[in-house]
């Protein structure tokens, strides 16, 4: 028999993975592991409640509309890059469907850092 006790020892991090984590840290900073590399190995190993809350920040219609404007894109352009179609773009901007997942993070790092992080 499984007590509720169980699911809650697995839900923490375990030693090993928080210094495995820590190393690459420490790797990155020195220069020995890419940023990319990094947070491979650090989105891998963290649940999603540890997922940094500005990677899925919600974001509105008229942000989506902004930032795509501001990239100076078209809709079509701008859906290629995020791997949807042109459709979804429009939807997005005019608030009908909201950004979820793949979608919802690429866009909070156009919003952060520009559309150059992702090209």
């Amino acid at each position: 028999m499984h007590d509720g006790n169980e699911s809650k020892k697995k839900a923490k991090t375990s030693r090993l993975t928080k210094e495995l984590l820590e190393t690459a840290h420490d790797m990155h900073k020195s220069g020995l592991l890419t940023m990319a590399a990094r947070d491979k190995i650090t989105m891998r190993h963290l649940g999603a409640s540890d997922i940094p809350a500005a990677a899925t920040a919600q974001i509105t219609g008229a942000d989506i509309k902004a930032i795509r404007e501001e990239a100076n894109l078209s809709q079509a352009v701008f859906a290629r890059y995020l791997n949807v179609t042109a459709g979804y773009v429009s939807q997005l901007e005019r608030g009908d469907k909201h950004p979820s997942g793949p979608a919802l993070v690429l866009l909070n790092v156009i919003r952060r850092k520009g559309i150059g992080a992702i090209l």
